[in-house]
């Protein structure tokens, strides 16, 4: 087959070309082999497709690390945003050696600037996402994470903490179903239809009465593994005596939708679901606290409300909250208070102490609850980075262990106070 008739000029380059490239295939190498010692050499994927995941999306950095964008959850009308939960699963070479670093830490809180980097000292990582095993960070400027790891396997779930997931929740309340001594009851329904459900355990009838919350903020599954503690430890045998003196109401998982989708603080119509309890909730906005006041009034116009309720979170200090509004009997309050603080010093691992005298923490439900319906409130922050009382970083079994003595200080507690 004949060339086709080509201008002079085009014929001498196509020789060139064809010199060229005969030489490429000459000299070069059968393969290119990727830099085995690059921070990022040998990721596949990033998993967010499963239950409780980050929502997220990531990127290569010059010098290879990882760059994963951690999305903001954005409170209602306002300029307030939250990004806090991590919780993905990295797909890799095994052996591989990879740098991660998380950004989009700039968090905004009542109107100002911050960051949740000061708070993010270590991560956990597991292979089979049950068995976890702390991993210290690294800080940056600029508010930067770096976490440098070896994948063991082809696949690693990187958390911020344990996660406690819908699915744990639901194995949890299967479990204890099965007691007579507990009675589960839907009180109403997330913003995304989701049921909420108080578990009461005990008599209704018993001398007192103990309300304890977890989970208004959806990244801090420290909260849900401190009320599976204390569930099953008032269902050990030798319980008897704790629910001769107290019966216990727990809302175990406040904030479904945010656990569901793996978000950091608001519920799903943008709401602070620790907030705003100095007034009235918004059915159509905060659907989990206007079930949740439903239920509290309904308890207080039959004469039985909680006479201590205990609000769980997490967070990098640690501390107990006691809130000081402006109301009657304040004196009575944080002697009651102070009663509390000794008693989990005295029965569990907690040592950070509680807030200073000046602290006010306006609309939560520890001031909310107070002022509003005259019940003691606590706010119970637990430490995300590591627990001083016990030198160790936080673990779901710690936590499982404190739930499990605060059935100690509820009866200590109630041995003092007399309602």
């Amino acid at each position: 087959m004949k060339s086709p008739n080509l201008p002079q000029g085009w014929r001498w380059r196509k020789l060139f070309l064809a010199a060229l490239l005969l030489a490429g295939w000459q000299s070069a190498p059968a393969e290119v082999a990727t830099p085995t010692n690059a921070a990022g050499a040998g990721l596949v994927f990033i998993d967010t497709s499963f239950e409780n995941a980050s929502p997220l999306w990531y990127e290569r950095a010059a010098d290879g690390a990882i760059l994963v964008n951690l999305l903001y959850d954005h409170e209602r009308a306002s300029s307030n945003r939250a990004a806090g939960h991590i919780h993905f699963q990295l797909q890799a070479q095994p052996g591989a050696k990879l740098t991660l670093e998380f950004k989009n830490l700039d968090n905004v809180w009542n109107g100002r600037m911050g960051s949740v980097a000061r708070e993010l000292k270590a991560v956990v990582v597991s292979e089979n996402g049950r068995d976890w095993k702390p991993v210290p960070t690294d800080s940056l400027p600029g508010n930067r994470i770096r976490l440098t790891l070896e994948m063991p396997g082809p696949r690693l779930f990187v958390a911020r903490v344990e996660p406690y997931r819908l699915s744990d929740l639901d194995r949890l309340l299967a479990s204890l179903r099965q007691s007579p001594l507990v009675d589960i009851t839907m009180i109403g329904q997330t913003v995304q239809g989701r049921r909420l459900e108080i578990v009461r355990i005990g008599d209704p009838q018993a001398p007192h009465r103990v309300f304890v919350r977890a989970r208004a903020h959806p990244w801090e599954s420290g909260g849900s593994w401190v009320v599976e503690g204390l569930a099953r430890r008032l269902l050990q045998a030798d319980a008897q005596k704790f629910l001769k003196r107290y019966c216990v109401y727990l809302l175990p998982m406040a904030n479904k939708d945010g656990v569901a989708g793996g978000r950091t603080r608001f519920n799903m119509a943008g709401k602070d679901l620790n907030r705003n309890w100095d007034k009235p909730a918004d059915p159509q906005l905060a659907p989990e606290n206007a079930a949740l006041e439903k239920w509290l009034e309904g308890m207080i116009h039959t004469g039985q409300p909680p006479h201590l309720a205990l609000e769980l979170h997490n967070d990098g200090g640690g501390q107990l909250h006691i809130s000081r509004p402006p109301v009657a009997g304040l004196e009575r309050h944080l002697g009651r208070m102070a009663l509390l603080e000794t008693l989990l010093r005295k029965h569990t691992w907690f040592t950070e102490g509680s807030t200073k005298p000046s602290f006010h923490n306006a609309g939560s439900l520890g001031e909310g609850w107070l002022e509003r319906y005259g019940v003691d409130t606590a706010i119970q922050e637990l430490n995300c980075n590591w627990i001083a009382g016990l030198q160790d970083y936080p673990s779901a079994k710690h936590w499982q262990a404190y739930g499990e003595k605060l059935a100690e200080v509820f009866d200590d507690y109630f041995e003092q106070v007399k309602p």
